[in-house]
């Protein structure tokens, strides 16, 4: 019997490992970093922590259920998980990505995989035309972040999957900003889906974590010698806090998305608000292809204020919203892109990509609506 999606957050689809006759409810904790054999030749399935854990791996089947894929790896981060899956590719490589990335990914590109004599391209991924304008003989992938980070643009995923097939390349779908409840890049086509586990998955602002999800045996047999020879794997009680955070993932990512809608609309009719990029707004340039490819928006929006005085008002100001860079929590967050996530991208990049001294981005809470609301209007007074 195939359950429903809110189900899946707490149950999967199958049955978990049965390694434990206690009966508990919530999955223990094996807080180990070795396991004994029972003798010369023989394992209990688990040798070394670095390679399996039970923990990790009731995780790892949840995520996999959610994303519809027939592998997930864990990683101690969102950037253990993007430094590992780019160590598949070689020196002469070449990728597409998307030109409004998250700033540590870039920063990853920039200083390691350049380095060791792979090349880039970035290109505003909405713009289908660009993308295959970019695509040269020796390009291996296609890295999209859709909705982007800062800046809310959006990718059909289905479309550049054709495009990648087309040219015989990989597509990587960084998943972070609407999870697997909200969008499920392995279905539209995508080879890898990249997550920051550390922000809606966890839900709590309590812990790190990265995943890489596939459908492809070959892909997912490379990922995991490479993640056993690395060794940035996730550690139990983490993938513990992960795994309990995911069983709200439903109810959070609902209350995220009507509250950030909410807000998006209200920030629309305040004066010194000059720019809301939010997809669930109906005059999004992204909007139709978010609404055919996704199940929902999100709770991450951004704004550009009327100056760099007014944003650093606001940041300095708000009380109940918090000045923080991260994201995907139950409170909610500010943060100032210029000065924090992008601040390792060149400037001239960083302000052709719409970010500036008045650029904000808000990671929208689940707390009640209406007093965020008056947060903001007082900040903005």
């Amino acid at each position: 019997m195939a359950y429903q999606l809110d189900t899946v957050c707490i149950h999967g689809q199958g049955q978990r490992e049965n390694i434990e006759t206690t009966g508990a409810i919530s999955f223990p904790i094996y807080q180990t970093a070795a396991y004994a054999h029972p003798g010369v030749g023989q394992s209990t399935g688990y040798d070394y922590n670095r390679v399996q854990n039970p923990t990790r791996k009731e995780l790892e089947r949840i995520v996999t259920d959610l994303e519809h894929g027939l592998d997930t790896i864990a990683f101690s981060s969102g950037m253990a998980a993007i430094s590992a899956f780019m160590e598949l590719f070689q020196p002469g490589d070449h990728v597409v990505a998307t030109d409004d990335l998250y700033g540590g990914a870039i920063r990853q590109f920039r200083l390691v995989n350049e380095k060791n004599g792979m090349q880039f391209t970035y290109v505003d991924t909405s713009d289908l035309a660009a993308v295959e304008a970019a695509i040269q003989d020796n390009t291996k992938l296609i890295y999209v972040e859709t909705p982007t980070n800062p800046m809310m643009q959006i990718t059909d995923i289905r479309a550049i999957s054709e495009i990648a097939k087309k040219h015989h390349c990989l597509l990587a779908v960084d998943n972070t900003f609407l999870t697997p409840y909200f969008q499920n890049p392995l279905d539209l086509g995508a080879d890898i889906v990249i997550h920051s586990a550390t922000k809606y998955l966890e839900g709590h602002n309590d812990t790190l974590g990265g995943f890489l999800v596939t459908k492809s045996e070959e892909l997912s047999e490379r990922i995991r010698e490479m993640i056993k020879t690395t060794g940035a794997v996730l550690a139990p009680f983490d993938a513990w806090l992960i795994l309990r955070g995911i069983k709200t993932l439903s109810v959070r990512m609902e209350k995220h998305q009507e509250n950030a809608l909410a807000i998006a609309k209200w920030l629309k009719n305040q004066p010194k608000v000059k720019d809301v990029y939010y997809a669930g707004l109906e005059d999004h340039p992204g909007h139709k292809v978010a609404a055919k490819q996704c199940s929902g928006f999100g709770g991450m929006l951004t704004f550009h204020v009327d100056s760099q005085e007014t944003a650093h008002h606001v940041l300095e100001t708000i009380k109940l919203i918090q000045f923080a860079e991260s994201l995907g929590g139950t409170e909610s967050l500010m943060t100032y892109p210029f000065t924090q996530t992008h601040a390792d991208v060149p400037d001239e990049k960083r302000r052709a990509n719409g970010i500036d001294e008045t650029t904000l981005r808000m990671s929208v809470g689940i707390e009640n609506v209406d007093d965020l609301i008056k947060d903001l209007e007082q900040a903005l007074a």
